[in-house]
């Protein structure tokens, strides 16, 4: 096997390595901000990642900045996953 079949392998299995585990977006509706402790309330659809049903609750900030781009009433897009045992908003669009 000569070089460039290796090297085009070895890209190939990266890349669909990469897309399995791309984080999936879930749509939610800000519904509290608590800047002090890093949270955020949302009403959101189903998380699929973490298979669970849509319902509101509380997720911890994994950067608390982000809460300065939140606005109570704000639809967006979010990725959650368990850190440390804590539902956690790890991205936000």
């Amino acid at each position: 096997m000569n070089i460039r079949k290796i090297l085009s392998a070895a890209i190939l299995a990266i890349a669909v390595a990469g897309a399995a585990s791309a984080a999936t977006f879930t749509k939610a509706t800000v519904k509290k901000i608590d800047l002090k402790a890093g949270k955020v309330t949302l009403i959101h659809e189903e998380l699929v990642d973490l298979e669970m049903p849509a319902m509101t609750m509380v997720f911890v900030l994994a950067d608390p900045s982000m809460a300065q781009q939140l606005t109570v009433g704000d639809e967006i897009e979010f990725v959650a996953e368990r850190v440390n045992g804590k539902l956690t908003v790890t991205e936000l669009r």
